[in-house]
């Protein structure tokens, strides 16, 4: 090879947007919940891991601890630690002033306010909170802030000068830490560009999965040295980029990609749900598509709910100038951790973000893209979330995420404004992590036992999922892994397994829908195509009988059991 070979992006590099070196999801670059998250999580959990480092590294390789509230970096780089401690309290000691303000003020608020106007404590703002918040109830005269998101965009407490992008070789998928609980210290092999996303240098770095360049002007782009060279070639290979050809078939071609990650393409046009893509480990591991089997352009992707495993910040920045059109469900913005993905994505440099209400629709090559209402998983918080009935090829295709039928009148109505949807794609995470996981930061008080074990942020059980089948009348099922792909674990954290409760109620889910004369049920896991032809009059006609699934509750698994996070 010549300093004249164009490079490309290798197979196995994965590119993690890191802020201030902990790895990027939403609540993170979001002014509010970022300062939030800092004061209640990081720094606690700096400081619990400096006080005992031996209990954080043994309980992240204990399965029962998966996902818990424990630093995975070795006890010899306890000083390293201290001094991104150091550093977090001096460069971001306005954001921890803010956090400290809106929790003591929203307690001062709930305290003193009683249903009286509200005007009188405008004068009591702390100065860090001016100009930002406006004072509002609800209709049983609780009183909270309705914070105005995009001018604290424009405020201190916004500073991609903390962004950067760490670029390595995967080895194995089980080598990446819990993105939630572990900073991302300096390390042999990894290339740090310190850069904010939405820069648009950034743009060259991600195009090389299809734009292949020079090694010289690659070193160039990252800032690294000609001496330095060699560290790039484990990241690169000199070989032809691939990306999959567009499918131009009448037929609607499903590839799934892992997870909730489903690529639907029909007549040319393509639209990925939930972008989650993993990428293939240089050590091998289970057969995966991955960014080259993607087509060069996709038309839409589209985002069910803010979770790091269905809005994730590190494969969307990836496929950012490859996504024609971004849709994302509308935001409350009652409450500061329903933050607005449409807000969020422009700042990740996203230009085409459309935001989607119940049934507002966006055209989608000869079909169309429906927004239909989501229920559960958020922790009866009202943060926003979008179910979606895909309109292709002459189908109606549910993406349901991780949707809960606590209201089965609420499908029967979407069946009566858009006419039968024949194919479910959903999960059964019928657990979930409990209110304070992802959320806990957000609370100016710690919740009950009882909040946080009956507040789950759970989807279906098999008894409910057969609920949206039924009111949907679908002929087709598809349930997905909820995680079990190995490249999942490390955004996860759940130690998922055959034995786990989402499974058993998956199996239960699918021996229903078979029994029931379902055309399909069958779970997605890994790598899997699937044709779904133009519908035949016995399937346009089928009726499913009614289903019998027992109602299950799995009432032996408690917070304690599945996560653990509490640092009190």
């Amino acid at each position: 090879m010549t300093q004249q070979s164009l490079y490309r992006l290798s197979d196995c590099t994965v590119i993690e947007p890191l802020v201030n070196s902990w790895p990027a999801w939403s609540f993170l670059v979001a002014p509010v919940p970022a300062s939030l998250h800092l004061l209640q999580y990081q720094i606690p959990l700096l400081r619990s891991y400096i006080e005992n480092p031996g209990v954080h590294v043994a309980a992240c390789h204990d399965p029962a601890f998966a996902g818990g509230a424990f630093v995975d970096i070795p006890e010899h780089d306890v000083a390293r630690v201290a001094a991104l401690l150091e550093h977090t309290e001096t460069a971001l000691r306005h954001n921890l002033e803010f956090a400290r303000d809106i929790l003591s003020f929203q307690v001062m608020l709930n305290n003193l306010a009683n249903g009286v106007g509200l005007d009188r404590y405008y004068p009591a703002l702390p100065s860090s909170l001016q100009g930002y918040v406006e004072l509002v109830y609800d209709y049983c005269h609780h009183p909270s802030l309705r914070f105005i998101e995009n001018l604290l965009y424009e405020s201190p407490y916004y500073d991609p000068t903390q962004q950067s992008l760490r670029i390595s070789a995967l080895d194995r998928d089980a080598s990446r830490p819990f993105f939630l609980n572990t900073p991302r210290l300096a390390e042999d092999g990894a290339i740090d560009w310190r850069i904010p996303f939405a820069a648009p240098q950034t743009e060259r770095l991600f195009g090389l999965d299809r734009h292949p360049a020079p090694l010289g002007a690659i070193c160039e782009l990252l800032g690294v040295p000609d001496s330095a060279r060699q560290r790039l070639l484990p990241v690169l290979a000199a070989d032809p980029p691939s990306t999959a050809p567009a499918w131009r078939e009448h037929s609607v071609r499903a590839r799934y990609f892992g997870h909730a990650c489903v690529l639907f393409e029909h007549e040319g046009v393509s639209v990925l749900t939930d972008p989650c893509v993993g990428v293939t480990p240089a050590g091998g591991g289970l057969p995966r598509f991955s960014y080259q089997d993607l087509p060069h352009r996709i038309d839409y992707a589209v985002i069910t709910h803010n979770h790091q495993d269905h809005n994730s910040l590190e494969t969307l920045l990836r496929l950012r100038e490859r996504i024609g059109c971004l849709v994302v469900p509308r935001s409350y913005g009652l409450l500061y951790g329903d933050i607005s993905l449409r807000t969020l994505a422009r700042k990740l440099g996203f230009r085409n973000v459309v935001e989607l209400d119940t049934l507002d629709s966006i055209p989608c090559g000869s079909g169309e893209i429906v927004a239909i209402p989501f229920l559960g998983e958020h922790s009866d918080l009202a943060h926003g979330k979008s179910g979606y009935v895909l309109r292709m090829g002459g189908r109606q295709i549910f993406i349901g995420a991780d949707s809960d039928c606590l209201d089965r009148r609420i499908y029967e109505n979407v069946r009566k404004s858009l006419g039968r949807v024949d194919t479910v794609f959903i999960g059964t995470e019928s657990v979930g992590a409990p209110l304070s996981w992802i959320n806990g930061p957000l609370l100016p008080a710690k919740p009950t036992r009882e909040q946080e074990e009956t507040r789950r942020q759970h989807g279906c059980d098999a008894r409910r999922a057969m609920d949206i089948v039924e009111a949907l009348g679908a002929s087709r099922l598809y349930n997905y892994a909820m995680g079990l792909e190995p490249w999942m674990e490390h955004i996860l954290g759940l130690g998922m397994t055959e034995s786990s409760p989402q499974w058993r109620e998956s199996e239960k889910l699918l021996a229903e829908a078979r029994q029931r004369g379902l055309l399909m049920a069958e779970r997605l896991f890994g790598k899997a195509e699937l044709i779904l032809e133009p519908m035949d009059a016995a399937e346009r006609s089928f009726t499913p009988s009614r289903a019998s699934v027992a109602k299950t509750v799995d009432a032996g698994i408690g917070a304690g059991q599945e996560f653990v996070f509490d640092m009190s």
